[in-house]
């Protein structure tokens, strides 16, 4: 259950999809003053050499942030996130990957209070070390879907949720779904980001469904691919389904999903998704 280790995937194209998005988000949430309470329920190791071993076994950044660390024509949501990226790399050489957890605190402010989660022995441990003691960052050795429920509602009433297990087995959609369920009730006007990827879909479908059932409203999911469904291939894409997204993050998708398609997929062949699943009330 814990064999999925996020270094032999750093920086491919799904991270690029996810992280820009989540940067999109972090910008939009931080025009308030009032401080933030961000959750990351699968933290992993918090960065990623690209020379490492892990990287460099299957060079998955190849496919994302490797083709795009140059370009200077890219549309704000994607210059937002390589700006992000650019400054934990040193010279303006591509060497680190920053995971979810180096981005968020990167970009959080000081009245911001970022709680991770990651169960993996030796990523909590890289994890741990990566954050290097900051006050303002809680890194935690336990379940994040478990800890998610106690840490909601904040006491300023302003949260971003990170969900992006490896969905290493099949029922991790299911139960996706009930703890983001259990986790709105708790607090209904949190900003919830939910990580997938696409290797049966079918299991996306389902979980799509579960979720238009929920009874939650204002849900959106934006999705990137590389080819089209194949489950002989493994991972062809992988999405964002966002619950009370900024109402900026349609308009960015709007330009960054065409351009991703072209810059990343080869022949055209990969193709992009923007769906209302929900409106708002």
């Amino acid at each position: 259950m814990l064999s999925y280790r996020h270094g032999f995937h750093a920086g491919n194209f799904a991270d690029v999809l996810k992280h820009t998005v989540l940067v999109h988000i972090l910008e939009y949430m931080k025009q308030k003053d009032k401080a933030l309470r961000i959750v990351d329920t699968h933290a992993g190791a918090g960065v990623y050499k690209l020379n490492g071993p892990q990287a460099q076994k299957n060079r998955e950044f190849d496919t994302g942030i490797g083709p795009l660390w140059n370009c200077s024509d890219a549309p704000p949501a994607i210059a937002k996130y390589l700006e992000a990226v650019r400054a934990v790399n040193e010279q303006g050489q591509l060497q680190i990957y920053p995971g979810s957890p180096l981005l968020m605190q990167t970009l959080m402010r000081s009245q911001d209070r970022l709680f991770l989660h990651e169960l993996h022995p030796n990523d909590f441990q890289f994890l741990r070390d990566c954050m290097r003691d900051d006050k303002h960052v809680k890194v935690l050795n336990e379940d994040g879907f478990a800890g998610l429920q106690a840490l909601l509602p904040p006491p300023d009433r302003r949260a971003l949720v990170l969900l992006d297990p490896s969905y290493e087995v099949k029922n991790d959609y299911q139960h996706l779904v009930k703890q983001v369920i259990q986790a709105h009730n708790r607090f209904q006007t949190g900003t919830f980001a939910i990580w997938y990827p696409v290797v049966l879909r079918q299991r996306i479908d389902e979980m799509e469904l579960a979720l238009k059932k929920s009874g939650i409203t204002n849900i959106q999911l934006m999705e990137f691919g590389l080819l089209p469904d194949n489950p002989e291939h493994g991972m062809t894409s992988s999405g964002m389904i966002v619950i009370n997204p900024p109402w900026t993050l349609w308009s960015a998708m709007e330009e960054t999903l065409p351009w991703l398609v072209e810059q990343l997929s080869e022949d055209q062949a990969g193709f992009y998704r923007l769906e209302q699943l929900v409106a708002e009330k």
